[in-house]
C-alpha cells in the first residue's frame, strides 16, 4: 500500500555498484496501485507476485517470497519499502559476507536516522544523558534517561540484548567498521540462503508483524553471528500507510516483546523479570505523558491503552510458549 516509497526503493536499485541477480515485490496491497506503477517502469530482473489474503502480512510475504526465489541465489537481502539506498549498499553487504565465512546475517545502518556525533575534546558527558562509544556520544531520547536513573540501562553495547531484553536501539556510529550484535532491523537486513533450508519467519507473528525481525535474527544466532556494516548506508522514511492502528500497535510491543525476550532466555532469573516488567511499565507511562507533549492526543492515549491492555493479557495469556523454540518449525 506504499507505491510511491516503492519506486524510490526501486531507482536507488537501479543505480546500484553491484546489482541485484533476482528482485522480487511480494505485494499485499488491497488495491492496483502498485501494481500499475510497475508496469509503467521497467526495471531489471524484477519479478513482482501479488499475494492473496492468505498470504497477507509481513511474516508471510517474506516466508512466500522465499519459496519463489531462483535457486542460484547464496545471499537473501531484506528492504522495507520506505527505504532508499546509498549506491554501494549492496556491494558492502556481500563484502561483509565474502569477508567472514561465520557471518549469518547482516545489516546496515539509516544515515538519515543517525544522530551519533563526534566527542569534544575535554568536555564531561553526563553518562545520565548522552551514550559514550569509541569517540562519540549520542544523546539519549527520555525513555533512556529514565531508565538510566532508575538503574535499568542495558549492560550490554548496541545490538546486543540483555537477559532482561530492553537493549540499546541507538545504532553505531559511521566509522566504517563492522560491529557484532545480536539483532538486525527488518529495514535492512541480509542472510546466507542456506539458513531458510533450517528456519522461516515465526508463524506467531501475523499481520504487521512487529519485532519478527528481533525474531529471526535471534534464531539464526544459532548458525553464526549477525553484524552491523556501517559502511553499508541507506535511508529510511518511515512512511505511515499500511501500519496498525495505535491501540493495537501497543498491544504488540508488549506482548510481542514479551515473546522475543523469551526467545532469547527462556528461563529468566527474577532478577531479570523484574527489570523486565519495570521497564515495560516505566516505557509505559511514558508513552502516556506524550498526551501533553504532542498535538495528537489521541495517538499516544490509544498506545498507551494498548500497552495496558498487552501487559495486564500477559498474566492471564502469554503467547503460546511451544512457538518459541529454535526449531525448523518456525
Amino acid at each position: 500500500m506504499r507505491p510511491q516509497p516503492l519506486l524510490s526503493l526501486l531507482q536507488s536499485v537501479k543505480n546500484q555498484t553491484l546489482y541485484p541477480d533476482e528482485i522480487l515485490i511480494i505485494d499485499g496491497s488491497t488495491n492496483d496501485e502498485t501494481e500499475s506503477l510497475l508496469k509503467n517502469n521497467s526495471f531489471k530482473n524484477l519479478k513482482y507476485i501479488r499475494v492473496s489474503d492468505e498470504n497477507r502480512g509481513l511474516t508471510k510475504q517474506r516466508n512466500f517470497g522465499i519459496s519463489k526465489l531462483n535457486g542460484g541465489s547464496e545471499i537473501i537481502c531484506f528492504l522495507d519499502d520506505d527505504t532508499v539506498l546509498e549506491s554501494n549498499y549492496f556491494e558492502e553487504i556481500i563484502k561483509t559476507f565474502q569477508n567472514n565465512s561465520e557471518v549469518t546475517g547482516v545489516g546496515g545502518v539509516a544515515i538519515n536516522e543517525n544522530k551519533w556525533k563526534i566527542q569534544e575534546e575535554g568536555k564531561n558527558y553526563n553518562t545520565k544523558k548522552y551514550y559514550l562509544f569509541e569517540e562519540y556520544f549520542y544523546p539519549e531520547g527520555l525513555r533512556n534517561i529514565a531508565r538510566n536513573y532508575f538503574g535499568l540501562a542495558s549492560n550490554l553495547g548496541p545490538g546486543k540484548m540483555p537477559d532482561y531484553s530492553h537493549g540499546r536501539t541507538c545504532g553505531f556510529p559511521l566509522t566504517g567498521k563492522t560491529y557484532e550484535v545480536d539483532l538486525l532491523i527488518g529495514m535492512s537486513m541480509a542472510f546466507r540462503k542456506k539458513i531458510f533450508d533450517k528456519i522461516k519467519f515465526s508463524k506467531f507473528f501475523e499481520g504487521y508483524g512487529l519485532y519478527e525481525d528481533a525474531d529471526f535474527s535471534l534464531r539464526a544466532l544459532q548458525f553464526g553471528k549477525n553484524v552491523i556494516n556501517t559502511n553499508a548506508k541507506l535511508n529510511h522514511f518511515h512512511d505511515p500507510a499500511g501500519r496498525p492502528n495505535q491501540f493495537k500497535y501497543g498491544k504488540m510491543v508488549v506482548r510481542n516483546g514479551w515473546y522475543v525476550w523469551r526467545i532469547k532466555n527462556p528461563k529468566p532469573d527474577l532478577r531479570a523479570r523484574l527489570k523486565w516488567n519495570a521497564i515495560t511499565i516505566l516505557l509505559t507511562l511514558i508513552r502516556f505523558s506524550n498526551i501533553i507533549t504532542e498535538k495528537n492526543k489521541k495517538a499516544p492515549l490509544t498506545e498507551y491503552l494498548g500497552r495496558v491492555f498487552g501487559w495486564w493479557s500477559l498474566l492471564f495469556n502469554k503467547p503460546n510458549t511451544a512457538l518459541k523454540k529454535l526449531t525448523t518449525e518456525q
